[in-house]
């Protein structure tokens, strides 16, 4: 059964192959997402590849997607109030994901990952220094997940370089985002959750304070309802408890080719307990996370990115009395981007190796990731990828193919 199993994947993986280097001419790329579409220039200008962000890509997301350069009234139709910004041609984009998967730690030998997501994405100016942004997933591993991104930036508030962000986005943006990534694994120690707690670094609401200085220094402030993308209840009201959590960040350019930083979170969260035995009680849990980060960096071509972070709970198990000792989670990711031709290459490398460990065994992850990925159409790459789960000795690969129009 093992070999009939392999020989499947052997046929499945030399059809794609075949299919891929049949439809690899070279052409210019003619369908491109919102923001290319706006402003007619190449994906390329922005990203190394898609959905990687290059250094001009992370300014123009932090200008309020706007060029300096370009002619913005152009954009807006004319309706003789001063006061009032249309969009002319409202911008949305779409992005799909598909894969063919084997995973050794299943019996399902193959599976047809397709799609694996939809995703529609809309963001621009609103007006001068005020954007917004969001994306809908339609599909996300066969669910309607639905909005995740979805914020409004207030752009050089003041006069000045700070920028404020109201809405929902991920607490990690300022650190890696996990969104820009170019591999199917992802950063784990963000998403990690210890015992009953409901607190990480990915999706919540609140505000977003950054501020730039001239001299490479970024300064970022978070402010946070610590419930994640939760329901509103039946007063209206997101956040479930009494508590805010916040995020501090600080990073420093070096250079052109390493960045430095460092972050840390503090927060609290509370929840009433019903206990069969003693009746509902409350109980908190106090959480802080802080940690390192860098960027090493040579042009377009090379890119080494280093996380490292440790994080105590008191009390994640809600119990009615807070335990002696704190629980301990500790981890990081290394992740290495190769583009041989720089923004240009035909074919791109990547490797990750995502590290967890906790004093709560099913939060322990240790996983090297190889991926190769070849970049058919500016806006369109074929994947190759292998994950080795070291704790269990077992493999995911897959070939897949990600597309944004």
């Amino acid at each position: 059964m093992k070999n009939k199993s392999t020989a499947l994947i052997t046929i499945l993986c030399i059809v794609f192959v075949t299919g891929m280097a049949v439809l690899s001419t070279p052409e210019d790329a003619d369908a491109i997402p919102a923001f290319a579409r706006k402003y007619n220039m190449s994906c390329t200008t922005c990203h190394a590849p898609f959905p990687r962000l290059k250094a001009y890509g992370d300014e123009f997301a932090g200008n309020g997607f706007v060029l300096a350069d370009q002619d913005a009234p152009r954009y807006y139709v004319g309706t003789g109030d001063d006061k009032l910004s249309l969009i002319r041609d409202f911008p949305f984009a779409m992005r799909f994901e598909g894969f063919i998967s084997h995973h050794t730690e299943t019996d399902r030998e193959v599976d047809l990952s397709t799609p694996y997501n939809i995703k529609l994405l809309s963001g621009g100016a609103i007006s001068d220094n005020v954007a917004y942004y969001l994306y809908f997933f339609m599909s996300e591993r066969g669910e309607v997940a639905g909005l995740e991104d979805a914020f409004i930036m207030f752009n050089n508030l003041f006069g000045t370089e700070l920028d404020a962000y109201v809405g929902q986005f991920q607490i990690s943006d300022p650190l890696f985002k996990r969104e820009l990534r170019l591999t199917y694994d992802d950063f784990q120690i963000y998403r990690k959750k210890v015992g009953e707690s409901n607190l990480n670094l990915t999706y919540d609401r609140g505000i977003m304070l950054t501020y730039g200085f001239e001299s490479g220094t970024d300064i970022i402030f978070e402010v946070l309802n610590g419930a994640g993308l939760n329901h509103a209840d039946d007063f209206r009201v997101y956040d479930t408890d009494k508590y805010k959590n916040v995020v501090g960040r600080i990073s420093q350019d070096i250079g052109e080719n390493l960045r430095l930083g460092v972050f840390g979170f503090y927060g609290k969260e509370g929840r009433t307990i019903e206990d069969t035995l003693t009746g509902p009680f409350f109980s908190t849990n106090k959480v802080w996370m802080a940690g390192p980060d860098a960027t090493i960096s040579y042009k377009d071509v090379f890119e080494l990115n280093l996380q490292y972070m440790e994080r105590r709970d008191d009390n994640p198990m809600f119990m009615s009395t807070i335990p002696d000792e704190e629980i301990e989670t500790r981890g990081g990711l290394i992740e290495c981007n190769i583009l041989p031709q720089g923004d240009r290459s035909p074919w791109y490398f990547t490797g990750l190796f995502n590290y967890v460990e906790s004093d709560v065994d099913i939060n322990e992850y240790r996983t090297i990731t190889g991926h190769i990925g070849h970049v058919f159409r500016t806006n369109m790459r074929f994947i190759f990828e292998n994950t080795y789960d070291i704790e269990n000795e077992e493999n995911r690969f897959m070939v897949g193919v990600i597309t944004a129009f």
